[in-house]
């Protein structure tokens, strides 16, 4: 691995980690003790495309350990496990989300709106495919589509975006117990 990568890499770390931190859906670009993303990512579309690529990788893994879990997690259908999968990934990645979906609707440019329709596009077969109401031949058919988008939808209804606590703070005994007792 070049020490670009390395560099590349260790910068969309702090993006994540300050988006996930902050959940005001705006790409963090003043990250304390890190040279700007500029530094390693031609542009927005590029930091945001880097993104895009984590939260999908990590969406895929999380949608095969709710398949796995099945019934036993309480997942009626393979819709069930999807749905539980988008969530279960958009709590551990609350800021990200709120990232892509901020781009989303305000692309600068036709090639930023192009790029994040795709991947929206892909995601909407992704997980309409996990969910058995497509096959993998009909990832471009408008139906397929649909039906992830569906998912999508139903998995967001319930979803709120809460601030993921910095890893440098970590809740200790007393900080349980204040909680618990304040329940």
């Amino acid at each position: 691995m070049s020490a670009s990568t390395r560099r590349r890499a260790e910068i969309l770390r702090a993006v994540i980690a300050a988006a996930d931190t902050r959940c005001d859906g705006v790409l963090p670009s003043d990250l304390p003790g890190v040279r700007g993303p500029q530094s390693a990512f031609a542009d927005d579309l590029d930091l945001v495309g880097a993104l895009q690529l984590r939260w999908h990788a990590r969406l895929v893994v999380r949608i095969e350990r709710e398949q796995s879990a099945g019934r036993a997690a309480g997942h009626g259908t393979l819709s069930d496990a999807v749905v539980a999968a988008w969530r279960a990934t958009a709590d551990e990645m609350p800021g990200v989300r709120l990232v892509l979906d901020a781009a989303a609707g305000a692309a600068a440019d036709e090639r930023t709106a192009q790029a994040l329709a795709r991947a929206r596009a892909t995601e909407h077969a992704t997980l309409a495919v996990a969910a058995g109401l497509a096959g993998t031949a009909d990832v471009h058919d408008p139906r397929a589509l649909a039906a992830g988008e569906r998912l999508e939808e139903a998995a967001r209804a319930t979803w709120r975006a809460t601030p993921v606590r910095a890893a440098g703070h970590r809740r200790t005994l007393v900080d349980r117990l204040r909680a618990a007792l304040a329940a």
